[in-house]
Order: structure tokens, then sequence, then C-alpha cells
């Protein structure tokens, strides 16, 4: 077996790129008032605006539990409203609050200005290429976790 290389290794970088980037915005965002975990929910919400719960879960690859929480406390602090669903009465749509959404163009400021820094010296055909790459392996991996067979974890586990 090859010595593993983090500093060379994708996993590793994007696993630090990722963690990074999550730290600088937590770091800015603060003051905003807003969680990272809320900030998904509302930046997912400017563009599918009108998602019941159940979609909403799906995009952000979170149980519906989980974001119901989130939802119960932006609709507490009036980042957005449930609004009735008219084709089926036992769902709500979710939709973002007028009065908020200055402080969510501060924050959709805030993260293209940190994705600018980050992605200082990078040419345009360069930064399609790494976008259009990580679209690649984001779906590579979705499509490893859709085939794999639990019964190999343990199989893994024991080789080492």
């Amino acid at each position: 077996m090859s010595d593993l290389n983090p500093e060379a290794s994708v996993g590793f970088l994007i696993h630090d790129v990722s963690r990074n980037m999550r730290a600088w915005f937590d770091a800015r965002a603060q003051a905003l008032g807003l969680t990272r975990a809320q900030w998904r929910v509302l930046i997912h919400l400017t563009v599918r605006e009108g998602a019941n719960q159940t979609e909403l879960a799906e995009i952000l690859e979170i149980d519906t539990v989980s974001l119901g929480r989130h939802i119960d406390r932006l609709q507490r602090d009036n980042w957005l409203e449930r609004r009735p669903d008219p084709t089926d009465r036992r769902a709500w749509r979710i939709y973002l609050s007028e009065t908020r959404r200055p402080v969510l163009t501060k924050m959709k400021d805030l993260a293209a200005e940190i994705e600018e820094a980050a992605l200082a010296g990078l040419s345009e055909q360069e930064r399609a290429v790494l976008i259009a790459a990580l679209t690649r392996i984001k779906q590579n991996v979705t499509d490893l976790q859709a085939d794999a067979d639990p019964a190999t974890a343990p199989e893994i586990a024991r080789a080492g």
C-alpha cells in the first residue's frame, strides 16, 4: 500500500478547503445573527421559494426532522414563513420573509466575497473546469454511495 499524502489527496484538500471556507464564513457572518445551517436553508429558499419541507430536506440532504427544527427557529425569528399548500392541506410551503430580504442580500454578498477571495488567481476557464470537476466528483461519490453494499464495510475494516 502506498503512503497517502494529505497535501496531495483530493479528499483531504476538499475537506480542508471546505473547513477553512466555513470557518471564514462563520467568523464574518456571526454579526448577522445566522448559523451556517440556517444560512443554507435560506439560500436554497432564495432559488426554490415555495418548496415544501420534504423537497427542501432532499435538496439539503438532511432529514425532515432536522430541517423542521431549523424552519421552526427561522420562522420564530421572522426569517421565513410557512403557508398552506393549496393542493395538499397537510403540507406547508416555505417562503422567505420580506422584512429579512436585505439581510439575505448581505449574506449573499458575503458568500460571494469569500468565494471570490478563495478563487483569486484562477481564470474564468480554470474556475469553470474546477466547478465541472467538483460536480463530477460529487456525482461519482453519490453514485458510489447508492451502489455501496453495507455488507462489505466489515470486510474493509478487517483489511486494515
